[in-house]
């Protein structure tokens, strides 16, 4: 049997994507204390943005304490760094959470 000539396709884990989810937090934090409930929020958060975006170093923004939030994979400028990539979470304004969707944003920079 001769071997079939396919291409490898690029790796979609190293382009550079910006997207929007919605996080449902009370599910991840229920029966939290009252103590313990904002640092396991922002763990939870690292943690749905590196199984998403297949990132290991997440950084959050400080704006960032609601639920509509932007995840951004970018390219770290540190050339001695473990990681080539990265993701940042920020916050992204919204009046109503009703019928939102995961977006694919077009880069701003």
């Amino acid at each position: 049997m001769a071997p079939k000539n396919e291409k490898k396709s690029r790796s979609t884990i190293n382009e550079v994507v910006t997207r929007e989810y919605t996080i449902h937090i009370h599910r991840r934090l229920k029966g939290i204390g009252a103590k313990k409930r904002a640092p396991r929020a922002i763990d939870e958060i690292k943690k749905f943005a590196k199984i998403q975006m297949k990132t290991e170093d997440v950084r959050v923004d400080t704006k960032l304490n609601k639920v509509r939030v932007r995840l951004s994979r970018r390219r770290n400028e540190d050339e001695d760094s473990a990681h080539k990539l990265y993701t940042l979470c920020t916050y992204v304004p919204c009046t109503q959470f009703k019928g939102l969707t995961n977006v694919n944003v077009d880069s701003e920079e």
